[in-house]
């Protein structure tokens, strides 16, 4: 029997909570891939979806390694950093954790060598070449994994290009951008998700169904956090630059990044003499890997203009200052800076609240609907703060973020006085510097608590004054994840699980591979545009309260994709990404 996340299980059916505790369990879904069984689509599709992959960074190599090659065949990929390439086709060899999210293609497909691969998978720079050459290459969609501000332009060119389109999350880095991209979709036709994972993770799935049965009671206060350990040099978002491009006087590198990787380098090179066999196998992977890492110094080469090839790709070279110890320091970001830590500039990122923020605010509003029979809502008003104490001025975005959101509860009428006091508060936090706790949901209800931990473990204390636990599931992390190093170690009881639960990625693809399939009005992506759209107003909005240190009421205007009312106050144009 196929189950829907927003049907229950009738009387004398498996119930869902039958299915999580005996199939995986029983080993059934082996890692993940229950989508086809779980949310309702056929695993069989006639022939896979020909699909170009735009980004092959940390995270397009993620979605690289969750494509299932019954639903897509991946037949072009286009990245302008060497490296990433290389990663794309090889997989990520930077420790076991990274090549298990980040297999690459020669695994997912089974090339034995990159030539190989080569002759499935066309190469390109820019993301406009890959795009111009969409039909010549037989495509029918892409996957976008770029940086937060190319988004929107190339979502709406691959849409009038005729294809259908995945992006990551956010998105779109402005709501008038977002609104822009709804509206090519209706135009042309095509579909256009966005990879707010959670909408096919079986355990959210289940917590929904939970929610819906009233297992919880009234829910009535959701708490989050993304905590991550990052310090100044020991940041996961500040990758190490290639050799030469920040160097002092004497011409040696000054920045702790870039000598850690030429010292990885040099290590590995004398590893290679100490192995043979498999190990030597691997040991050369890792070191081909690092050297294509410093290959990326190709992006900071000057032409004949004086311009970077970054600078020509559209990455900004810019100049802070800042006064430490009574002394004026000036910071020189390169163009290939902002290319390479994209998220930690505003003109290419949102900063946190986009990054992590908005991937639980979405889970917390995947609950409030379940509470309200199903039915999206739509926040009341924000407040937040902001700011920065930990980092110099290396970067634009915020250290910690901090927001209490209000969500009407079932009930709430604005009309009525007392009806409108029947509210949902959800509390977030992201900070850097102390990684304890890691990342996760609790959601609190007259009748229990539901635990979400790092999208692996859902608990539920169904008990009062903190009896013991009545259903615990999940287990060790399966399938690919989002960078997370640096949120502090799992639990034990995460560790010490023996299934895996899919953290949803494999399935979103699937999903989307197929609706592109079997096209049909009630066939669509499950975060599709007003979905992300609010997920995106989401975490603009308090991006805004916390930089400008106000409360802030959403306006429902905001939430139609036909309305010009943007929190930005600039009105959607379609028209300019004619020029």
């Amino acid at each position: 029997m196929t189950y829907r996340p927003d049907e229950h299980a009738s009387a004398g059916d498996v119930t869902r909570r039958d299915f999580i505790k005996g199939g995986i369990t029983a080993g059934v879904v082996a890692g993940g891939g229950v989508g086809a069984f779980y949310f309702g689509y056929s695993a069989a599709l006639g022939s896979p979806v020909r699909v170009g992959v735009i980004g092959t960074g940390d995270e397009g190599c993620v979605l690289l390694g969750a494509v299932n090659p019954n639903f897509v065949q991946v037949v072009s990929i286009a990245d302008i950093r060497p490296y990433n390439i290389w990663r794309a086709f090889h997989g990520d060899h930077s420790s076991e954790a990274a090549l298990e999210a980040r297999p690459g293609l020669m695994t997912t497909y089974g090339w034995k060598t990159e030539e190989e691969a080569r002759r499935h998978v066309k190469v390109y720079g820019q993301y406009q070449e890959l795009l111009e050459n969409a039909k010549q290459d037989g495509l029918e969609g892409v996957i976008i994994a770029l940086p937060l501000h190319l988004h929107a332009p190339c979502a709406v060119m691959a849409m009038r290009k005729g294809l259908h389109v995945l992006t990551e999350k956010l998105m779109a880095h402005s709501v008038y951008e977002c609104k822009e991209m709804g509206r090519v979709s209706e135009d042309t036709g095509k579909l256009l998700a966005t990879g707010h994972q959670r909408h096919y993770n079986v355990l959210y799935a289940q917590a929904v169904d939970q929610i819906r049965r009233g297992k919880l009671g009234d829910l009535h206060y959701i708490r989050a956090q993304w905590h991550r350990g990052n310090l100044p040099d020991r940041d996961s978002w500040k990758m190490p630059l290639p050799p030469k491009v920040k160097v002092g006087d004497d011409g040696s590198e000054i920045e702790p990044q870039t000598r850690d990787l030429l010292k990885k380098l040099d290590d590995s090179e004398k590893e290679l003499a100490r192995y043979g066999g498999a190990a030597l196998e691997s040991a050369m992977l890792r070191h081909q890997q690092l050297k294509m890492q410093v290959e990326d110094k190709i992006l900071h080469e000057k032409d004949k203009d004086g311009k970077t090839l970054a600078e020509k790709y559209g990455y900004e070279a810019k100049q802070y200052s800042y006064t430490q110890d009574g002394k004026t320091i000036v910071y020189d970001r390169p163009a290939i800076e902002e290319l390479i830590r994209w998220r930690l500039w505003d003109r290419t990122s949102a900063g946190l609240m986009a990054e992590l923020g908005s991937h639980q605010l979405d889970a917390a509003s995947i609950f409030i609907a379940a509470a309200h029979g199903g039915k999206k809502q739509k926040p009341l008003n924000v407040v937040a703060v902001g700011n920065r104490p930990l980092f110099p001025p290396d970067r634009d975005v915020e250290d910690h973020v901090y927001c209490i959101i209000e969500f009407p509860a079932p009930g709430y009428d604005e009309k009525d006085p007392q009806a409108s006091l029947k509210r949902i508060g959800v509390q977030y936090a992201s900070i850097n510097g102390n990684g304890f706790g890691g990342y996760g949901e609790l959601v609190f209800g007259t009748k229990g608590t539901l635990i979400l931990e790092r999208e692996q473990v859902a608990t539920y204390d169904l008990g009062r004054a903190g009896a013991a636990a009545s259903m615990r599931m999940g287990g060790g992390g399966g399938g690919p994840t989002m960078d997370t190093q640096a949120s502090g170690a799992a639990g034990p009881a995460a560790r010490g699980a023996a299934e895996k639960v899919s953290r949803g990625y494999q399935e979103e693809i699937e999903h989307w591979a197929w609706c592109i399939r079997n096209p049909a009005p009630e066939n669509k992506p499950r975060c599709y545009p007003e979905v992300a759209m609010g997920d995106a107003i989401i975490a603009l909005v308090t991006n805004t309260a916390a930089r400008e240190g106000k409360r802030i009421e959403f306006k429902k205007e905001w939430f139609d994709i036909h309305s010009d009312e943007t929190p930005e106050g600039v009105k959607p144009d379609v028209k300019r990404y004619n020029a």
